[in-house]
């Protein structure tokens, strides 16, 4: 027997902080808490207005506890992106940010020097 579940219960609630700030010379967006699915769409906005501002974007995730494949394909994306549109993402990754970077294959995280 295949169960149905609905879409809320099925992918769990999003426990991630997003913050960002607008400075004269770039932006910054911290990230605290863990990154998986659920949280996508609210740092996929949040990356498309940083990128969007014309200045160089300051991406922290530095408090980042847990990061899953999706986020870290939307920060490589997002890297992309502005590389296209000649602004610059500087990216601070925590520990577990760059180990499960590495475990997936990414050689960085956008912006970033390799992961060595």
């Amino acid at each position: 027997m295949i169960a149905a579940y609905p879409l809320k219960d099925f992918y769990e609630e999003s426990l991630l902080a997003i913050t960002t700030e607008r400075h004269e010379s770039h932006s910054l967006i911290r990230v605290d808490g863990e990154c998986a699915l659920a949280s996508a769409a609210d740092l996929k906005s949040a990356l498309m207005e940083g990128l969007g501002a014309g200045k160089t974007l300051h991406l922290d995730l530095e408090r980042v506890e847990q990061i899953d494949i999706t986020i870290l394909q939307l920060i490589w994306a997002a890297g992309r992106e502005a590389q296209h549109s000649g602004t610059t993402l500087v990216t601070r990754g925590s520990e577990a940010a760059v180990v499960a970077a590495r475990e997936v294959g990414f050689e960085r995280l956008a912006g970033d020097s390799p992961l060595g």
